[in-house]
Formats: structure tokens, C-alpha cells, sequence
């Protein structure tokens, strides 16, 4: 992978990664009719995939472009793909759209492998607020019109109340808990995403809060903060699901543990699901969000367009689509997928907003205003394989 960032830099081509600014809207669908877009995600999430396939995909096609999923176990899969076109020099590669952010987000722009500047011509567009920090910035990076906002989300802990009786209100308080009740707390392994975040979470926690902690990566910050955070990991491994012999690889398997009784909790980036989870008696009808006093980490994740696409105007109408005000209400829907959404919804037309009042409350889930309430910032994109591989040294004992 880091080869492949470092060939892609060299023989990142200079311009493709803006899209002209000659065309107006009208043209652009024009030019976008009968075109085949490839949507690169990860296909782990059933919700997700049933949206896309649902109501996604023949949205577009009334729009006239064949929208077509690609599921990934990993984006770093589409990642790459997009990385070996990009040093090939190809105009016409095999991905048009990536559901992305962070890391992998940071990789493609280093690489000047992103289309950029094209998401402000978007229709959808005006009902984003332009201040707001989640949409202007990924993990620290700034977005600069190279990927469209879908949706937000919210580091979300969950917990079984009829289990969990007196359950925690802080991140340390949570780590206390996991070693009073040995076995029945564990989070994925990174670089598992949610087990990233986990750690990142962590991080704050034992460093006195995120204030004390600088968005941007520097050395002699890592260097001075994580050894407490890695010593009270690897202090707490012995307490964890099977004593911390393993982790579960990725965050299916923590929430098919949870499912099956043999930990009180998982964790999610996107808690909006659980409202389904609970309903289908995947999660039990005790299934209940953890709010922690301190707040947790919320960010927004994005559709990017590879400067190697050839249907470039086709992603950017499946890009507009899935920011409208209609397919944003729709996702919003618990019964439909249930994310946040990217709008500003003071600046819908009073329909829209009255969309968005009549959605469903969740039985399980509090309110995005709730959830997110004293929110916690990402850290830029150069923190999470630093800490990823700090965590495998450290609490893995690998070398």
C-alpha cells in the first residue's frame, strides 16, 4: 500500500484533478445520459446495500444514468484500485464513486487522484451550511470540492440494560467497567474503522479530553501522549472477552458477539441502524445508546470522484441525487437505513423540512442533536495509522 501511495504521487497527473468549470448544470446531465456509474462500498452494511439497491439505483436510472454497487469488504480495496489507475494514467477506470473519508480520503488527494472543485455546481449544494466543520473538513483534511457530503455520523457505545445495570456515563468510567466485569466488554482490532475510532476515543479519555490532544499529527504529541494510552490498554487486555487472546476483526464480528449474549456491549459509527437491528431481534428488544458525559467522536463521510473516471458527469448527477433533500429524508428513515443527514435543514423549502419532521422517532436511538452533543473532533488523517500501528506494537506485542 505505501508503494502504491508513493508511485501514484510520482505519476499523479497535474490537472485531471479538477473538472471544467465552462458547463453549466444542463450540460453536464446531458452529457451524463446513458452513462454507467460504479459505486465502490463497503458491503457489510445490509441497511446500506438495501438503500442503494432500493432506492438509489433506480433514482438514477429516472435520471438516466445506470448506477451500479460494488460492494467492498474493505474501501482501502477501492483505494488501491483507484491508486494502480491513477499511476497507470487512465481516463476511463473502473471506479467512478467511492463512499469514503479519512485516511483513505487523505491518500487519493496526496496523490492528486481526486476530481476536485465540482461539488459547489452541485444543485443540491445551496442547502449545505458552508461553515459547517464536518463537511469542510475530513479527519483535517480539507475537502476542497472533492467529495460530496452523504451523511454524518456519531460514535455511538451500546449496551444491554438487562445486563448492564449500573451503566457508565464517561470513557473511563467505561474502561473501569470493562475490568470490574471480566469477559464481557472488547472492541475490534484496528485497523478495523471502529476499532480505530475506539482507540482514538481512548486516547482523549486518558489525555484529559480531546483539548489536550492537537488535531494536526505531530510527533512529540504522540510521542508524549500515547504511552498512558497504550499502558492503559494493554492493563486492560486480561479483562476483556477471552482475556484479549483476540479481537474480533471487525466490527460484524463484535455485534454478532453482542447478539449472542457474550458481551454486554458493541460500539457504531452509525447508530441509526440500530433501531432495524432491534426490530429484525438481531439485537435484544434491551438494546439501549450509551451517552457519554464528555461526548464522542462525530465526523461525516462522503462520495468522492476519481480523476480516472470516465463518467465523470454521471457520478456527479449520483452525487447530487443522493445529497437531495428527497433521498436525504429517505435515508434518514430508521426503517430505511437511518443516517444523519448532511443538510442544512433551516435552508430546505418548508416541504422538504416537513419531510424530515415526520420521519419516525427512534424506539432505541435519541435524536442526531443528542447524540452529538458535545461532540468530539476528529483527529486529521495522519493520527489513525500512527495510533493503529502504535496499538499493535504496544498492546499486541507484535514487532
Amino acid at each position: 500500500m505505501v508503494g502504491a501511495v508513493v508511485l501514484a504521487a510520482c505519476a499523479a497527473p497535474e490537472t485531471t484533478d479538477s473538472v471544467p468549470q465552462d458547463r453549466d448544470w444542463g450540460q453536464i446531465t446531458e452529457a451524463a445520459q446513458g452513462q454507467e456509474v460504479s459505486l465502490w462500498m463497503y458491503g457489510g452494511d445490509p441497511a446500506g446495500n438495501a438503500y442503494v439497491d432500493e432506492h438509489l439505483i433506480p433514482a438514477a436510472e429516472d435520471l438516466g444514468v445506470e448506477l451500479r454497487r460494488v460492494p467492498v469488504a474493505d474501501t482501502k480495496d477501492a483505494i488501491n484500485r483507484v491508486l494502480t489507475e491513477v499511476q497507470a494514467g487512465s481516463d476511463d477506470g473502473d471506479v467512478d464513486l467511492i463512499w469514503v473519508n479519512g485516511d483513505n480520503f487523505a491518500t487519493v488527494q496526496q496523490a492528486q487522484g481526486w476530481r476536485c472543485g465540482w461539488v459547489d455546481d452541485l444543485p443540491s449544494a445551496q442547502f449545505l451550511d458552508p461553515e459547517d466543520p464536518l463537511l469542510t473538513n475530513d479527519f483535517g483534511v480539507e475537502v476542497q470540492g472533492c467529495e460530496a457530503p452523504w451523511h454524518k455520523a456519531q460514535f455511538t457505545f451500546v449496551y444491554d440494560a438487562d445486563r448492564v445495570e449500573d451503566p457508565p456515563s464517561t470513557m473511563e468510567e467505561l474502561l473501569d467497567w470493562a475490568e470490574q466485569h471480566p469477559g464481557r466488554f472488547t472492541y475490534p482490532a484496528p485497523p478495523d474503522f471502529t476499532g480505530s475510532v475506539f482507540i482514538r476515543q481512548a486516547l482523549y479519555a486518558v489525555s484529559g479530553g480531546y483539548e489536550q490532544v492537537p488535531l494536526a499529527f505531530e510527533q512529540t504529541a504522540y510521542d508524549e501522549l500515547s504511552p498512558a494510552l497504550f499502558d492503559r490498554l494493554e492493563a486492560l487486555e486480561p479483562s476483556l472477552w477471552r482475556e484479549g487472546e483476540t479481537y474480533p476483526r471487525d466490527l460484524a464480528a463484535l455485534d454478532q458477539l453482542y447478539a449472542d449474549g457474550q458481551v454486554d456491549f458493541t460500539m457504531t459509527y452509525g447508530p441509526a441502524t440500530l433501531t432495524d437491528l432491534v426490530a429484525q431481534g438481531t439485537f435484544p428488544a434491551s438494546t439501549q445508546v450509551l451517552t457519554l458525559d464528555e461526548g464522542t467522536v462525530g465526523n461525516a463521510s462522503f462520495l468522492a470522484l476519481p480523476a480516472t473516471s470516465g463518467s465523470s458527469e454521471g457520478a456527479m448527477v449520483v452525487a447530487d441525487l443522493a445529497m437531495s433533500p428527497e433521498q436525504q429524508a429517505l435515508k434518514a428513515d430508521p426503517t430505511v437505513w437511518g443516517q444523519f443527514t448532511v443538510l442544512d435543514q433551516s435552508l430546505l423549502p418548508q416541504e422538504d423540512q416537513d419531510a424530515f419532521e415526520e420521519l419516525p422517532d427512534s424506539p432505541v436511538v435519541p435524536p442526531y442533536e443528542e447524540l452529538s452533543r458535545n461532540a468530539n473532533p476528529e483527529l486529521s488523517a495522519d493520527w489513525v495509522p500512527a495510533l493503529d500501528e502504535g496499538w499493535r506494537r504496544a498492546v499486541l506485542g507484535d514487532q
